[in-house]
């Protein structure tokens, strides 16, 4: 096992360790594991809580900071944090507007965020919880009941943060989160499989030449395997799967985001044959990002996310954002 870790035991907390040195305008807490937003709780503002395992950076704790969300709770790797960690961070960023939980499709973190926001409900906070269900691929995976939570939740974070920091009541974020959910859908591919750092071996087998369409970002499976395909292939098959199912009649916003191994050299390759595609199928591009942050470990290959949008949404994806991840407009 080649990993650059003192141990697998104390790769979490070593990580959050690191980001606090990398990000004094955050403040980390290592032991509880919370990642707040330093000048948290703001005043009259919705709170943007959300979270999951560990092994998908930047996503969560990388997108915490004024425009996107408030606080983030990191589990160990792949497995999802517990409802304490979502109740502290919940108190800790609620300013009396209320506190909105943006939950990924995974069925660890559908039961410890309902339980969360029972518990801070009864606490006497106001508790909004958005469900992020994007991936095209398959339904009802290994760790899900339905479909799964993937890149859409970037879209999710950015949006409704936006909203947020403009001072919307917790109805009208939370109704932008869902929006943006149900104008969204996401598919992957990988070209290798993740390691873990407690299993120091690849999750799952993936031959020499042969890639997975429609992985997860745990590495579960996804609709098929097939021999190696060029670049311009995988843009047609993905790209494909989500129009089919999206079928947006105006501009998108485009995600072409790498699982982890990916070099920026193959995804920018990998935007131009995304953007042939929707040219051809005659769907305009408000916006593109291309990068590194929903990702599965050491995971090579990418997916693709494309979210329908208005002018509404694309002001808000325009909007201020600094957080660790993802900056501009400041």
């Amino acid at each position: 096992m080649r990993m650059l870790i003192n141990a697998p035991e104390t790769v979490v907390a070593d990580a959050l360790r690191g980001m606090a040195a990398a990000h004094p305008e955050l403040r980390v807490d290592v032991e509880r594991r919370v990642v707040v937003r330093g000048d948290a709780p703001v005043a009259g503002q919705v709170a943007l809580v959300s979270g999951g395992g560990s092994g998908h950076e930047p996503l969560h704790a990388g997108f915490v900071g004024p425009g996107m969300l408030t606080a983030a709770c990191p589990g160990e790797v792949f497995t999802s944090p517990v409802p304490d960690q979502m109740v502290r961070a919940a108190a800790a960023v609620n300013a009396g507007a209320g506190v909105l939980f943006v939950v990924k499709n995974y069925t660890g973190d559908v039961l410890n965020f309902d339980m969360a926001a029972e518990l801070a409900e009864d606490d006497g906070l106001r508790v909004e919880r958005v469900l992020v269900n994007d991936d095209v691929a398959v339904s009802d995976s290994l760790y899900t009941a339905g479909r799964r939570g993937t890149g859409a939740t970037l879209f999710v974070e950015k949006l409704a943060g936006a909203a947020a920091e403009e001072g919307a009541p917790l109805e009208h974020v939370a109704a932008v989160a869902r929006r943006v959910n149900d104008s969204s859908r996401s598919f992957g591919v990988a070209l290798s499989a993740c390691t873990t750092p407690a299993k120091g071996s690849p999750t799952f087998e993936l031959p020499d030449g042969e890639l997975e369409l429609g992985v997860g970002i745990h590495g579960e499976p996804g609709r098929e395997r097939r021999p190696m395909m060029a670049s311009r292939e995988i843009a047609d098959y993905a790209v494909g799967a989500v129009l089919d199912d999206l079928r947006p009649s105006g501009p998108v916003l485009a995600l072409v985001n790498g699982m982890g191994a990916s070099p920026l050299l193959e995804l920018y390759g990998f935007a131009a044959e995304v953007r042939r595609v929707l040219d051809a199928r005659r769907v305009p591009v408000a916006r593109t990002l291309v990068g590194n942050y929903v990702t599965s470990l050491d995971m090579a290959g990418c997916s693709v996310t494309l979210c329908a949008v208005d002018d509404e949404l694309v002001r808000l994806w325009d909007a201020p954002v600094r957080t660790p991840a993802l900056r501009w407009g400041r």
